[in-house]
């Protein structure tokens, strides 16, 4: 795959509408440079996503959408909740569950307990709101027993310092932003079948847009020297910036082909999904600081805060919650 464009979209489970830190972010780099922008909502955001699939597949071109969340569950999840071991099933199985309103209200905890009872003993998810009355939910991941999940993927040994998606809240939380995103990524696929595929959850090598699972933590040398340099901008800005750039790059210089092809069992890929450039972080990190220079787009005015239990934007390793 040679896309003419990359997005990488930094995810957020706010419990309301919000700009800043801790907000969704969509970097988008092509051969006109790189831009960032800020979205209020996962409203705003499915919205914006479509409208780039949609001037992709009016203009004959490629794109790549890297989305920082898991696509998939560790193995054993996706047999025990639909019957089938394809992870895709799990997105089918949350779109039809959450709830998400235009000022970012959800349901996800309730769908999380819906979840748990279909595996026997108390969990896997864990984390809930002390004003929700959720006991197949439980507050904290030492009161879950007998499950009988895994409580990481193989990618996200492999990535180092992920955390549990079965976590739904608390610092380094990841499980609201998969919860939210997955339906999403659903309705994308199912607004325009067979051109746009899921890697490597089914056969996408056609399709002219591409949804992968991407880490922008693993750019995190690059990450901490654009920090120091623009500590204005977020690091959510700063991240989805670099990993557009460093995507593109390779894409550009035909060296994308093997991260979309990592010597991992089929079966794994299908079941938990993976992560786009594991592996290949050092190579990612010198196509990132090597590139065009940035545009920031006007952003609207903020649109309030969340609330502390709202689960924010995806932050996969432990020292920042968001």
């Amino acid at each position: 795959m040679k896309p003419d464009r990359v997005a990488v979209l930094d995810w957020s489970a706010e419990g309301r509408p919000k700009l800043g830190r801790d907000s969704i972010w969509l970097g988008l780099a092509g051969a006109d440079g790189v831009t960032v922008q800020n979205l209020p909502t996962r409203r705003a955001a499915e919205a914006r996503l479509q409208s780039l699939i949609g001037e992709t597949l009016s203009r004959g071109e490629r794109l790549l959408i890297g989305a920082d969340f898991a696509f998939g569950y560790p193995a054993g999840f996706a047999a025990g909740l639909t019957g089938r071991c394809s992870a895709l099933t799990v997105w089918a199985w949350l779109a039809a569950r959450i709830e998400d309103g235009p000022d970012n209200a959800n349901n996800r905890f309730r769908v999380a307990a819906a979840a748990n009872r279909a595996f026997p003993g108390l969990g896997p998810f864990w984390f809930r709101p002390a004003r929700l009355d959720l006991p197949d939910l439980p507050v904290r991941g030492r009161d879950r027993h007998g499950h009988g999940l895994p409580e990481l993927r193989e990618a996200d040994r492999r990535a180092g310092g992920a955390q549990p998606v079965w976590k739904l809240g608390t610092p380094g939380a990841v499980g609201s932003q998969v919860l939210t995103g997955l339906p999403v990524l659903w309705r994308l696929r199912a607004a325009h079948p067979g051109r746009v595929a899921a890697w490597p959850l089914e056969p996408w090598q056609a399709a002219p847009v591409v949804l992968a699972e991407v880490f922008p933590s693993i750019l995190g040398a690059a990450v901490a020297v654009a920090e120091r340099q623009a500590p204005a901008q977020p690091r959510d800005a700063h991240q989805v910036r670099l990993l557009a750039r460093a995507l593109w790059r390779f894409a550009a210089e035909g060296r994308l082909a093997p991260l979309l092809q990592p010597e991992v069992p089929e079966k794994l890929l299908h079941t938990e999904g993976w992560i786009l450039g594991l592996g290949a972080e050092a190579a990612l990190a010198e196509a990132a600081r090597c590139g065009q220079a940035v545009q920031h787009p006007p952003r609207g005015p903020s649109a309030g805060a969340g609330r502390p239990d709202a689960g924010h934007g995806q932050a996969r390793t432990a020292p920042r919650p968001k």
